[in-house]
């Protein structure tokens, strides 16, 4: 069955441009134009990935956003800012809040179809083997059923917040630059928005609690996943 995507936006002609494309790819596409109406249809049936607009009416963007990622049932799809706002504040913040991209209006149709398809594939995670548990220090990462625990307590993370983790622990030890992870886990043009790997990895590190410790940034460079148990000192 082909993926359910969400289009929201007041503008009626992006709603009708984007909608077009994605279903020319074969989605089934459903559209909203207000922060409340998008929710109800999310609600009354969760779509794999949502195409949002900041500037709706009523609710924005945002709280549409905050929203999502609140509700069990929807925490986990993939959400593609597509708006007008194009200053460093408001993409940091749409970060932030679980975002999983952002795209600035005006924008191609083509590129807008292919950052779907690769926030889809993050979403489907990397075919691996049943029971297969990457674990260092005190995170563990359960990559059969997409799961991460630290210290035994699961947490909950977004299909990009856990690729990220994965890409650091699985390359654990050696430098991974902001390009290369632009390139692997967003699927992007190594020379874009580097920032959006900052604020992804500022929100891990804060899911992780005291486990963050364990993403180190090389100044200049990159990130770099320890290979020391914080608990007990000892090398993984």
């Amino acid at each position: 069955m082909s993926h359910r995507i969400l289009v929201v936006d007041d503008e009626p002609d992006i709603t009708a441009l984007v909608a077009y494309h994605l279903a020319k790819e074969g989605y089934r596409v459903a559209t909203a134009s207000s922060g409340s109406e998008a929710l109800k249809a999310a609600a009354d049936a969760p779509p794999d990935l949502v195409v949002l607009d900041l500037m709706l009416p009523g609710a924005s963007g945002y709280d549409v956003l905050q929203d999502l990622r609140r509700r069990p049932e929807t925490r986990d799809v993939g959400v593609i800012l597509l708006t007008a706002r194009k200053e460093e504040v408001d993409r940091v913040k749409g970060l932030a809040l679980g975002a999983d991209d952002y795209v600035v209006k005006p924008f191609s149709p083509k590129e807008l179809v292919l950052r779907v398809k690769a926030v889809l594939r993050r979403l489907a995670g990397p075919s691996v083997t049943s029971g297969s548990i990457l674990a260092v220090g005190p995170v563990s990462i359960d990559r059969a059923a997409h799961r991460v625990t630290v210290g035994g307590t699961e947490i909950e993370l977004t299909a990009t917040e856990y690729k990220l983790l994965f890409t650091l622990a699985e390359r654990r030890g050696r430098v991974q630059s902001r390009a290369h992870l632009l390139e692997t886990v967003w699927e992007a043009h190594p020379n874009i928005q580097t920032r959006t790997v900052d604020m992804h990895v500022q929100r891990l590190r804060a899911k992780l609690g005291e486990a963050g410790e364990l993403i180190e940034t090389v100044r200049g460079f990159g990130y770099r996943f320890r290979t020391t148990d914080l608990a007990k000192g000892r090398t993984r």
